[in-house]
Order: structure tokens, then sequence, then C-alpha cells
């Protein structure tokens, strides 16, 4: 079986990021993704604080100039769904669906998953009303209500693109203050179609195949009040914007990892075993934006290079 210099799970700006850094040292590098490139980020319909970034910029269009780097420097891209991890000793097995690889360093990127609301009926109705992202489903709520779930940039963000297609966007929030950046929090509350609802979270979700009603509770008093999709339109939209659960299952009892389930590293992404590192949003850290996902996976590349050096002195000695 070929044995890699580097595997990187994930192919998010981290894990790209990795891939063009550890491509451009010429390792052996080999990434894996089990969905499309860009993970979270493909979501985000306008990007402005990346620097350098494109005048008018997606997540979509960043991640594409990203992938195409990482393959002018010789990176390999499979795409397969890794089910368990080998990470002690000098070799290291990626066991996925399709094959398993084999590798002498690996850099966990694979991002988080978006949380979900936890009312009544939820699974029911996720693709028929209930929406992780407002890129990909906008357009089928156009001229329709929708309700947007967070208080975060995220969720600002996305609400504020809603807005070119739904008639009304309403934000749904459990606390009073909002959490996304200020400026962001200016352009919502200047646009007419955006209204708010705080003090709010969604209790149930109700419809017969589509999403028809559903009952909010007012988290100070306990009051409730059921919203019905307007007789016009039969259906309303929810998209909910969160946060994050770190995908790290496959990685407990073999990586310290926080109570949250994030991987715990140093500043040089160094996790507890010698070799593995972990870079994005999977790991604990401050801030997860763009840029520091791709900070991380340079970081971590350039260690796993420092590692694999050392590794071929000692061979030598």
């Amino acid at each position: 079986m070929k044995i890699y210099d580097l595997i990187i799970i994930g192919a998010g700006p981290a894990g790209l990021s990795a891939g063009i850094y550890a491509g451009r040292a010429l390792l052996d590098t080999l990434i894996i993704e089990q969905a499309l490139p860009g993970g979270q980020i493909l979501q985000t319909a306008e990007i402005e604080n990346y620097p350098g970034s494109e005048p008018v910029e997606s997540g979509a269009t960043l991640i594409d100039r990203m992938e195409a780097q990482a393959e002018k420097f010789g990176v390999a891209k499979v795409s397969d769904t890794v089910k368990a991890v080998s990470l002690e000793g000098k070799i290291k097995t990626i066991t996925c669906e399709k094959e398993s690889y084999q590798t002498r360093t690996v850099i966990i990127a694979g991002g988080s998953t978006s949380k979900a609301i936890g009312c009544k009926g939820e699974e029911n109705f996720i693709g028929r009303g209930i929406s992780h992202c407002g890129t990909c489903d906008a357009p089928f709520f156009k001229d329709l209500e929708v309700f947007v779930v967070g208080g975060g940039d995220a969720a600002l963000e996305e609400a504020i693109y809603l807005t070119k297609f739904a008639k009304k966007v309403t934000i749904v929030h459990r606390r009073r203050v909002l959490r996304a950046a200020k400026s962001i929090q200016v352009k919502a509350f200047k646009n007419d179609k955006i209204q708010f609802l705080f003090h709010t979270v969604i209790k149930e979700v109700k419809g017969d195949g589509l999403l028809e009603s559903m009952i909010l509770a007012n988290v100070k008093d306990g009051s409730e009040i059921e919203i019905k999709a307007d007789l016009s339109d039969g259906t309303f939209g929810i998209f909910v914007f969160i946060g994050y659960s770190p995908a790290t299952e496959i990685y407990r009892g073999k990586l310290n990892l926080t109570e949250k389930g994030y991987i715990i590293t140093d500043a040089d992404m160094k996790t507890n075993i010698e070799g593995v590192f972990a870079a994005g949003d999977i790991r604990e850290k401050s801030l997860r934006q763009v840029i520091t996902a791709a900070s991380d996976g340079a970081i971590a590349a350039v260690q796993a290079g420092k590692y694999l050096d050392e590794l071929e002195e000692a061979d030598q000695q």
C-alpha cells in the first residue's frame, strides 16, 4: 500500500490551505473530502473580510480558486468518507468507505456540522421548509416569508441575503443582544424587509408534507403563539444558523478534546499524538473565520513538514 507524506482530512479553507503549503513543499499529499470542497463556507453568499478577495466574492468562488491552486502544486484529492483512524506510530492508517490509506502525518480539518433547532417535528421538515444554507435554498422561497434562527454573523448575513428572495425575513433569537459584528447589525436593522423576534425560540414545527406552521415560545414568560403560513403561500421557510458541532466523534478516545468536542492543539496545530495536527473549525480556538482557518492550515502543513524532516534525520542516525 502506498504511504503518503501527508493526508489531509477535509477540503475546506483549512484543508486546502494546508494542501497548498504541503504541495509547494513537495510533500506527497492526499486530501480526503466526503462532500463538496469548501465545507461551511459554501453557504456564504458574500465574503467581505478575507484579504485580497475579489470585489464580488462568494464562498464558492473563493474555494474554487483555492482548490485549483492546490491541484497546481500536485496535491491529490479523493472523495471518500472517513470511518476510522489509527493514529499511533510512524505510519497512520485512515480507513474510509471505499478504501484505506496510509500516511506518515495527518492534518485533521474536517470542520463542523450545523446545529439543529432541537424542536418537535424538526426532522420531518429538513429540506421541506427547514434549511441550513441560504445560498443553496433561497430561490425556493422566492416571494415567501422566511424566519432565520440565530443572532451571530452567519444568521444576520444570511438574513440580509434572503431579503433578495423572500417577501419578509424575521430573525428569531433567544436573547435580546445579538452576537453579530456591529457592522452587520447595522445593515440588518436598516433593511426594511427584516424584522426581529427577541427572547423567542421555536418549540414545534408542523405541516402536511411541507412546513405550514410553528409554535414560538417566549423564554422570559413562557407564553406561546402559533405562526401559520399565509393561505396564498401555503408554506414558509426556516433557516437555522445557531452554531456548529465539530466532526470529531471518530477521534474520541484517541485525541484530547474539549467538553464540546473540539480538538485541542497548541499554537503549532499539534495534537497530543506526534505527527497528527488539526486545523480550522474542528479545533479549539477563539475565532472561526475563513482567514483563521487558512492560517491554521498553513501552520499545520509547515509543522508536518518539519516533523517529517525530523523522522528522516532520526532514521539516518
